[in-house]
């Protein structure tokens, strides 16, 4: 048996067709066991790195207040989710999360999580959520020089320093991932799924799952307009930008526009389309640009987004999310960096929730420096399957895409398109794509 940070490999099967990354050179996908700090030898659950079928030759004056539970769930029960959100691999049970990983939460007294250490002032602190350091790979250096992969091309360890990012066209693999329950764990603490699953303290997960779904739709309602833009959803943050006259806003009015007239805006917001004058239409896309705004000048710090005491409160939900996931965001965090560090590779997330609560999840959970806001799509109205053409008609076809989730719909739309897949289903899932990453077998 493998002892911990090293593999076992196995041949697996080569894929064909023009999203293969590196059949045209005789490479195998291996597969392999991971050995995680528990002892415990895990395995990920992958049909070697990752899975193939059906390959073919062809290729506003805005101001806080209190949160409305318009928008929470009615009840809990796993029939309201699709059933791929119940795992079907064996996790680990037992809290193996030393304490000393884990920052001391602030003093912010929340009603019903009490702080654990009094003794820290909200002032000490920056505003910003560090997730505990990524568990390090054995035998890798830290500063290895690039190498070429097994197809020819050359992958650094460290992004060139090249202050412009690459042009979509320049692209060579692009990462399409899933949100919920892949890169955060947040519907099944409410279900109650995580916690019967991994053997967690019920009634304390649906507890920070509650706190965090108000953090969510707080943020959305109060900074992000998703009152006035609930109905009028759209995939993409530029989807109406052909309507903004590019107007400076900034001393415009949002409250005052008009914008939601007594009739009521949704009438102007049916189907999948938007639809209302060409006011109407300018002023919706003065939100959706102020929101790119926000979303740009705030990614890396939502502390100042949110303001005291939202801030501490924040602070303290994200490590007892953690500790109570056993630092399940931290694992996603490093394969998405991992991913960012090399020159010619994109993270793209397509998620089925709507494009402005998706938006504050991103925010709140950290992932604002993974996720350009371009490369963020909401699937709620048109589905995946839209979504992923529309990233395979930005990057193009030479690009080679690898599909990351835990759903059923997102597998078989990667399967339809000859997609490889990747499927997330515990923690060492995600450590095991960390490591391939790390080996650069994706």
């Amino acid at each position: 048996m493998a002892a911990y940070g090293q593999t076992q490999y196995s041949p697996a099967l080569q894929p064909a067709g023009p999203y293969a990354p590196y059949h045209t050179q005789g490479y195998s996908m291996p597969s392999y066991n991971i050995k995680t700090e528990d002892g415990l030898s895990h395995s990920p659950g992958q049909t070697g790195l990752l899975s193939y079928s059906n390959f073919s030759s062809t290729p506003p004056s805005q101001s806080l207040y209190s949160y409305p539970h318009t928008h929470a769930y009615s009840s809990y029960s796993q029939s309201q989710y699709p059933p791929y959100y119940n795992y079907n691999s064996p996790y680990l049970t037992s809290n193996n999360i030393s304490p000393a990983a884990i920052t001391a939460p602030l003093a912010y007294q929340h009603p019903e999580h009490p702080v654990m250490l009094p003794n820290h002032s909200p002032e000490s602190h920056t505003g910003e959520y560090h997730p505990p350091p990524s568990p390090p790979t054995p035998g890798k250096e830290e500063g290895v020089s690039a190498r070429r992969g097994s197809d020819g091309k050359l992958r650094g360890r460290k992004r060139v320093s090249d202050p412009a990012p690459p042009l979509d066209s320049d692209i060579e693999r692009v990462f399409i991932w899933d949100l919920d329950e892949t890169i955060i764990i947040f519907h099944s603490l409410l279900t109650g799924t995580f916690s019967s699953r991994f053997g967690k303290d019920s009634s304390k997960a649906v507890s920070l799952g509650l706190w965090m779904e108000e953090m969510i739709f707080n943020l959305a309602d109060s900074r992000l307009f998703f009152n006035d833009l609930e109905e009028c959803d759209q995939v993409h943050i530029d989807d109406v930008a052909s309507d903004d006259n590019g107007q400076d806003l900034s001393t415009y009015n949002f409250g005052s526009d008009g914008f939601q007239s007594p009739a009521g805006a949704g009438s102007l917001c049916l189907g999948s389309g938007v639809h209302g004058g060409v006011d109407w239409m300018r002023k919706l896309a003065f939100r959706y640009r102020r929101v790119k705004e926000i979303y740009n000048t705030y990614k890396n710090n939502v502390g100042g987004l949110l303001g005291s005491p939202k801030r501490e409160e924040w602070l303290q939900l994200r490590r007892e999310m953690e500790v109570l996931t056993d630092l399940w965001l931290t694992h996603a965090l490093k394969a998405l960096a991992l991913i960012n560090s090399r020159p010619n590779c994109v993270n793209v997330l397509v998620t089925t929730t709507q494009l402005i609560p998706a938006l504050s999840k991103v925010l709140l959970y950290g992932l604002g420096s993974a996720f350009p806001i371009e490369n963020i799509y909401s699937a709620t109205k048109t589905g995946k399957e839209s979504c992923f053409e529309r990233v395979a008609q930005r990057f193009g076809r030479r690009a080679v895409y690898v599909v990351i989730g835990d759903g059923a719909e997102e597998e078989t739309v990667a399967k339809k398109k000859n997609m490889p897949f990747w499927r997330v289903s515990c923690r060492a899932d995600l450590e095991a794509l960390s490591h391939a990453l790390e080996l650069d077998y994706l």
